[in-house]
């Protein structure tokens, strides 16, 4: 089971995975309503390192981005959630809208993003490649999205 860790300590954490040779992995989103394209997803970010960090949108952010009424789930159910599952290792909040400062100060081996962006689309492209760190880019499960979930409860 996989572990929330405090921001301020994540980046000293990440360093001394990295020194003893491991490949760290980070990703990033809300993860509100999780669902199979989320854990798709995930697995698939863990299959490029040795640990998975899930860098989490807090409520805060999650409202900025996503508008009133969002997230459903609050930010301590998401990361214990995300963190339940085998393939997460570290889950860490953040309050920004954009993970940038924090991939900034822990600096992955690999970052893994939706294949919605590529290289030039991506916000934080310029932070990978100034840290050296690998970007993959992972397909979404088609139909599979937590906005698709809320419509449909709607209806």
């Amino acid at each position: 089971m996989g572990q929330v860790l405090r921001r301020e300590n994540t980046a000293e954490f990440v360093r001394n995975l990295q020194k003893s040779g491991k490949t760290v992995v980070a990703t990033n989103g809300c993860f509100d309503i999780l669902h199979v394209g989320h854990v798709r997803y995930l697995q698939k970010s863990k299959s490029f390192g040795d640990y998975l960090i899930v860098l989490l949108n807090s409520d805060k952010s999650v409202k900025l981005i996503k508008g009133e009424g969002r997230p459903i789930n609050n930010e301590n159910d998401r990361a214990e959630i995300l963190s339940a599952l085998s393939c997460v290792d570290y889950v860490v909040l953040f309050d920004e809208t954009s993970p940038r400062d924090l991939l900034d100060e822990i600096k992955p081996d690999v970052y893994t993003k939706g294949a919605d962006y590529n290289m030039e689309t991506l916000p934080e492209a310029d932070i990978m490649k100034k840290n050296g760190t690998k970007v993959e880019f992972i397909e979404f499960v088609p139909g599979k999205s937590t906005t698709n979930t809320i419509s449909k409860i709607k209806e």
